[in-house]
């Protein structure tokens, strides 16, 4: 079966229809059980698509093969999804933990709930313009000022994801680069020449160059969770 889904969204809203197709199939009935692997690998839903096909599929290029299971649910690597107001819980502790770092929560704590269920709504539906009047002032500079820290999450392979405070401006109050972010949070990836040689980092399925400025890729290359997911891959 072929099911063609936004790289932003999670499995978890976006596999309904595959989910009951395999259940007919293999006469299951709890949906709960259903988890989907790629090589050997469990996937989290709680990670955007774009991020899981871009950390192990990238190399591979599409359509990306994927396994669905029903039974021996994975409990120590993946967390269950029993209702879409689990990923909705997700989705919004990330985006506050994001404008906590970006502006002091002082976005987040200005919306109405109303607000906070256009962003979901959006999301939830595919339906950008819905998410992007409401997403579009977390994505914006207080007062001129660049963001307080970059809101980001680094993944490799068989490793946990790297998160830290960094801040898009320098001591010196110069802009702080791709490679900057890299050789404090992964140093042996920062130089250069070792990176281009073996190294492919990746962020929303492309390769910035390394010298781009932080605060411009958590500007305009962030998930909807306002983070910036980074994927390392070797070559």
């Amino acid at each position: 079966m072929q099911i063609l889904v936004p790289r932003l969204s999670y499995f978890p809203l976006v596999v309904d229809k595959m989910c009951r197709h395999y259940q007919i199939a293999a006469g299951q009935n709890d949906a709960d059980e259903m988890w989907l692997e790629f090589q050997g690998q469990p996937l989290k839903w709680h990670y955007p698509i774009g991020v899981l096909f871009d950390l192990y599929a990238s190399n591979d290029g599409l359509p990306w093969n994927i396994t669905v299971h029903f039974k021996r649910f994975p409990e120590t690597e993946v967390i269950r999804c029993k209702t879409k107001e689990v990923v909705e819980a997700h989705f919004m502790s990330c985006l506050k933990e994001a404008d906590n770092l970006k502006h002091r929560s002082q976005v987040m704590n200005a919306m109405q709930k109303r607000d906070h269920k256009q962003l979901w709504s959006g999301l939830n539906n595919d339906r950008f313009d819905q998410f992007w009047s409401v997403n579009k002032k977390l994505m914006e500079r207080l007062n001129g000022e660049p963001f307080k820290y970059i809101p980001f999450k680094i993944y490799q392979l068989d490793r946990p994801f790297v998160q830290m405070l960094f801040r898009p401006l320098s001591d010196t109050g110069e802009l702080q680069c791709l490679r900057d972010l890299l050789k404090m949070a992964i140093l042996r990836i920062a130089d250069k020449e070792f990176a281009s040689a073996h190294w492919k980092v990746i962020i929303q399925g492309i390769e910035p160059p390394l010298d781009t400025p932080v605060q411009w890729l958590s500007e305009h290359l962030s998930h909807p969770d306002n983070f910036l997911h980074i994927c390392i891959t070797e070559k």
